[in-house]
């Protein structure tokens, strides 16, 4: 079962699910009836290195692949030296963005190859050879650009005692001081940052932290440039606490945009995370925002239109504990 500081809203990893959630899920039955006719042996090997007392998936499960939208919720999991499926982490693109990579690969390279075929194969000419010609770019270009956005490039973490990393790649679109902020219990700074589609979209920790609680909002889909996308757009607000001596709050909050509209988010209240590390994605351009304490010596490190990658660009810095 979910944690009691899990919002009961998140029953999965993507809880705005999605076409490409669907053929997925619509797909492991498909696998799952194979393995049982055909790989018993498979599934009874798996069984025997399974983790877990218990099964939170809505279907059976029999190997890794059958938790991947569900392994937030706790329950079974199996570890990396177990799963055949590991080597799929050490692709340059995003694990929990593959789907998405196969299914809009067929929708623009398979025709653009059938283009490119009808216009050097058979020959066509004239407004025939400008029709398959300039659908070929075109779906090149987009396809190229779909790989381009699911691409998940290496990161060196800076460390240091007090460094907050940013937990985006984008730009700079907002610094503000707060007062007062309930869910940081004093005086905060909110860091604001737009992720296009030509950014790498997946998000890292800010500090080395532990997960407390998890909270989704439904909502619009509006411009990510937009200030107001943050209080009505759907999103994910994730609090964190500093595993270091000084057990700050932090809070990294995923916002859809108007092109991206699916939040992922793989963790569960008491995760703990080593600075910049991995923690979910948000697919097709968005915003995420940062809030921290603000504190005597706190030195901010970027300022607005400032370009900055997820677990790399040093955001802030505290000053470091007598």
């Amino acid at each position: 079962m979910a944690s009691p500081q899990t919002d009961p809203r998140i029953t999965s990893i993507q809880p705005g699910g999605g076409i490409v959630m669907r053929l997925e899920l619509a797909w492991g039955c498909v696998r799952r009836w194979y393995l049982w006719v055909f790989r018993r042996g498979y599934i009874q090997r798996m069984e025997r290195t399974r983790k877990g007392s218990e099964n939170v998936c809505p279907h059976p499960v029999f190997d890794p692949r059958d938790v991947k939208f569900f392994r937030n919720l706790g329950g079974y999991h199996w570890e990396t030296k177990d799963d055949p499926f590991a080597w799929r982490d050490r692709l340059p693109f995003a694990r929990v963005g593959l789907a998405e990579l196969l299914v809009f690969s067929l929708l623009t390279f398979v025709p653009a190859a059938f283009c490119l075929w009808a216009l050097f194969g058979l020959g066509a000419r004239g407004a025939w050879g400008w029709f398959f010609g300039i659908d070929a770019v075109v779906l090149l270009v987009i396809g190229g650009l779909i790989v381009w956005f699911f691409r998940d490039p290496p990161r060196r973490i800076p460390t240091g005692e007090g460094v907050v990393v940013s937990p985006a790649d984008g730009k700079i679109v907002e610094i503000e001081e707060l007062e007062h902020d309930e869910s940081i219990g004093g005086p905060a700074l909110k860091v604001g940052i737009f992720l296009s589609i030509f950014n790498v979209h997946i998000n890292r920790v800010p500090m080395a932290c532990r997960v407390e609680s998890l909270s989704y909002e439904p909502g619009k889909f509006l411009n990510a440039l937009r200030p107001e996308s943050a209080r009505e757009n759907e999103r994910m607000i994730v609090k964190l606490q500093e595993t270091g001596p000084r057990a700050r709050k932090l809070i990294v909050s995923q916002i859809t945009g108007a092109i991206a509209r699916r939040i992922v988010c793989w963790l569960k209240p008491g995760d703990e995370l080593a600075v910049g590390e991995q923690f979910g994605m948000i697919k097709l351009g968005s915003r995420t925002e940062l809030f921290m304490p603000r504190e005597p010596g706190l030195d901010v490190c970027v300022k607005n239109g400032q370009t900055v990658k997820a677990g790399s660009t040093v955001v802030a810095r505290y000053a470091q504990s007598e």
